[in-house]
């Protein structure tokens, strides 16, 4: 009688123990309206841009094989138009991976710079300092954002609805990607400027939460800031350690990542502005 209670008692545990499993492997994902016909699909941390138009709908990055493939099934709750256009914001491989879901019918629209393939996928369009496509009765703006944060990074802009999605390089009350991974910090910089030049209200960003355009004035402030400051530090002869204990940057204390990524935000920074000799 025992051993069968014990038996019963690790069944029960190991079967909680796998649904706990199942639960934190199962990627959150939802499709939440913008504004008109655009809306946001969201996977985990990770979101692309859907637009119906009468033509069909335009995804913008398809994130990876298997949330393409989920949302290419759930887009007939809104529509029973195909996928008619696929553009990628750029080729980074966590935003641009699974085309091939959509590519077959699809119009696949990149940047010049961007490789020959993405992921297995050609693009059939592509296009230098910028684009007008006209589709299904919707106006999408393209534009190169310059070198900063990769080569091939572009934002889109839909009309009528005034919407930017912009990838990686700004988000609204966000902090950058833990070191910034490299990055040339001065190219990143000036690549929200020209974010800043384009014409739009709603800042849709690929990580983070919807805001409106000044969101990007505020991140090139930030990086603006976090550079003079570093690069100060520098300059006295501080060392990187030092300055992850100093430069805390606490005007921004209340925006998403603060606490994990503004240590790895300041090492980031330091490195970019030694490895680029202007701490001399």
């Amino acid at each position: 009688m025992y051993k069968h209670i014990l038996k019963l008692l690790i069944l029960t545990v190991s079967m909680g123990i796998v649904s706990t499993a199942i639960a934190q492997d199962t990627p959150k994902r939802s499709i939440t309206k913008v504004a008109g016909d655009v809306y946001r699909f969201q996977n985990n941390f990770h979101f692309s841009l859907v637009v119906l138009t009468n033509e069909g709908v335009v995804v913008v990055d398809p994130i990876n094989r298997e949330a393409a493939s989920w949302l290419k099934t759930e887009l007939a709750t809104l529509t029973d138009k195909p996928v008619s256009h696929l553009i990628y914001s750029h080729s980074h491989l966590d935003h641009a991976s699974g085309g091939l879901v959509y590519s077959g019918s699809a119009t696949v629209i990149a940047h010049a710079n961007a490789p020959e393939a993405i992921d297995g996928v050609k693009p059939d369009v592509r296009f230098d300092a910028s684009e007008t496509l006209q589709i299904g009765g919707k106006t999408f703006e393209l534009t190169w954002l310059g070198e900063g944060h990769g080569n091939d990074l572009i934002a889109v802009v839909v009309r009528p609805e005034n919407v930017a999605f912009i990838t990686d390089a700004a988000a609204p009350k966000r902090l950058p990607w833990r070191d910034m991974g490299g990055a040339n910090l001065d190219g990143w910089i000036n690549q929200i400027k020209t974010i800043e030049s384009l014409d739009f209200d709603i800042f849709a960003p690929a990580h983070g939460a919807i805001g409106v355009k000044a969101d990007a004035t505020d991140a090139r402030i930030y990086m603006e800031k976090l550079r003079q400051a570093v690069l100060t530090g520098l300059k006295a002869g501080k060392t990187t350690d030092e300055l992850v204990a100093e430069v805390m940057m606490e005007d921004y204390a209340d925006w998403q990542q603060y606490k994990d990524w503004r240590p790895l935000n300041v090492q980031g920074m330091a490195n970019f502005i030694m490895r680029s000799g202007q701490a001399n």
